[in-house]
């Protein structure tokens, strides 16, 4: 009998040579047919060479022992997955009794999914992920993933049966106390599968994420999973595994409640993905789930050194990112509270990024503009901040002072700070007049607001006269300081017009007040009066 023609040689993935009878194994395969058809009648010593055969040698001695066997083999949770990529491989699809025998028993199987337990299911999925891509295809990697999240939406009181990780030795300890709280036992109960699920290759993460997504899972357990799953596989991971792994992680939180996730979560990921050089698609998610909790960032978290190659010490550029993803659309849907915290951030931040020498102009004007103006309740952080930028680079042109000033809002400013701004010659004489204008605004305005109003004043020295007294003298203070900054030459003559007009207002103003204060005394002997009449009547019954 000659052998060489009934019998035909298979390499598979050049890790082992098998011999095998080509009848038996063509009657299965609608691949093997296929391969055999284009051969001639009689050719002898056939062989066929496999490089992607699912399982390797393993994996053909399995399909080999089921066509050997008449179609007949043990299929349970060990070899269910392994057996599905090899029938799609083999394309033992075709019509036939025989050759849908293995369809049908696997299908038969997979009805059984709902009854296998957690270390079944979780053997299962391990073993799917190591047959990618071929396994996805099948079907059988979605139905596997839903059965686990719908097994973990179910285990909401302690962990299922012959879980591979039991509460006692899950690497989720929160901490090594004994106490026994509700808050504790709530968490633990939650996240007894971290460790179960940490091994899975970012494609199945993701996956599962998303199934955990539609079912309608807790979010924040989802992404308290996702922060635990990336600090884990970074223990061990290569470069290129980490920046998938990463970029997978972010992926996911995007996907989720943005009130779910910590900023201080964010801003741990940020500083790591920063040295990986991830895909800017997902750095921009990043800054954009961030941008949206920017009011709940510390300083510490933006002081984020620059990139390499970038003079200035800081990176202004990311925080400029934060902010207008922070603002949106428009700074009118942000609660005015919200925008008080992070101006009062970008205060500080500002003020620890101005003496640096490499920032420039632009930049920082950026930085000050970047906040609508009435967000702020106050300008004196920002000015001295311009205060320090000037002292580090002081050669800035005129011109170039002239423009720092344009993004100070002078009504906004303390009399404390103008006081000081006037001994300051590193600003402008134009930013001298500009506060003087503004603090003469707001006399003027307060004595107009106290005109209108006719309280009963308890004493002679009210705090509003004594207000209206105390910016008056500041008023004419500041007046006489920044005349005496002042160079007038022929180019001032106007600035000196303006501050001769603004000494006559104040005094004009100072009679104004003499004169209130007088009908103010009248107002309060008038009420005493009445008292006093009032207490020497007799009691009527």
């Amino acid at each position: 009998m000659d052998v060489s023609s009934s019998y035909l040689q298979v390499d598979v993935n050049g890790e082992e040579l098998f011999l095998v009878d080509k009848n038996i194994i063509s009657s299965y395969s609608g691949r093997i047919r296929k391969l055999l058809g284009k051969t001639r009648c009689g050719t002898r010593n056939l062989k066929v060479i496999f490089h992607d055969f699912p399982g390797g040698s393993d994996g053909f001695e399995l399909i080999s022992r089921f066509c050997y066997s008449n179609g007949k083999i043990d299929i349970n949770y060990s070899n269910v997955s392994l057996l599905h990529c090899l029938a799609i491989f083999m394309e033992m699809n075709e019509s036939s009794s025989k050759v849908h025998n293995l369809f049908e028993q696997i299908e038969k199987s997979l009805e059984e999914i709902k009854y296998w337990t957690w270390s079944d299911l979780l053997v299962v999925l391990n073993h799917c992920q190591n047959l990618l891509p071929t396994v996805n295809s099948s079907g059988l990697l979605h139905k596997c993933v839903d059965s686990i999240v719908k097994r973990l939406a179910l285990a909401s009181e302690a962990s299922p049966c012959q879980s591979t990780s039991s509460p006692d030795s899950s690497g989720l300890r929160l901490s090594t106390d004994t106490r026994s709280t509700d808050s504790f036992k709530n968490i633990f109960r939650a996240t007894w599968w971290f460790e179960d699920l940490v091994s899975l290759k970012p494609y199945l993460v993701k996956m599962l994420t998303k199934s955990m997504v539609f079912q309608k899972f807790d979010h924040g357990v989802i992404a308290r999973f996702l922060l635990y799953y990336q600090k884990s596989r970074f223990v061990t991971a290569t470069q290129d595994e980490k920046r998938e792994i990463m970029e997978t992680v972010i992926e996911m939180l995007d996907s989720l409640d943005q009130r779910t996730v910590a900023c201080k979560s964010l801003f741990g990921i940020l500083r790591v993905a920063l040295n990986l050089n991830i895909k800017k698609c997902c750095r921009n998610k990043l800054e954009k789930m961030i941008g949206l909790q920017l009011d709940q960032a510390t300083l510490d978290n933006l002081l984020i050194p620059s990139p390499l190659g970038m003079d200035h010490m800081y990176d202004v550029n990311l925080v400029l990112r934060f902010i207008r993803s922070f603002l949106g659309t428009g700074f009118c849907r942000v609660p005015l509270i919200r925008m008080q915290k992070v101006a009062n951030l970008m205060d500080l931040y500002i003020a620890e990024v101005s003496p640096d020498p490499c920032l420039k102009l632009s930049k920082f004007c950026s930085l000050v503009r970047a906040i609508p103006d009435s967000a702020r309740e106050s300008y004196d952080g920002i000015y001295h901040a311009m205060d320090m930028f000037l002292e580090a680079h002081t050669g800035l042109s005129e011109e170039d002072k002239r423009r720092l000033c344009y993004a100070l809002n002078y009504e906004k400013l303390s009399s404390e700070t103008c006081r000081h701004l006037a001994h300051n010659s590193k600003f402008p004489s134009r930013s001298a007049i500009e506060a003087v204008v503004s603090q003469q605004n707001k006399l003027k305005s307060l004595l107009e607001d106290t005109n209108q109003s006719k309280p009963f004043f308890d004493s002679p020295c009210s705090s509003v006269d004594t207000e209206i007294k105390d910016k008056r003298e500041e008023s004419c203070e500041q007046i006489v300081l920044y005349a005496g900054r002042l160079d007038f030459t022929n180019e001032n003559e106007k600035l000196r017009a303006n501050l001769q007009g603004m000494q006559c207002r104040v005094v004009e103003l100072e009679k104004i007040c003499k004169k209130m204060q007088n009908q103010m005394s009248k107002m309060l002997k008038s009420k005493l009066s009445r008292q006093n009449n009032a207490r020497s009547l007799p009691r009527l019954c």
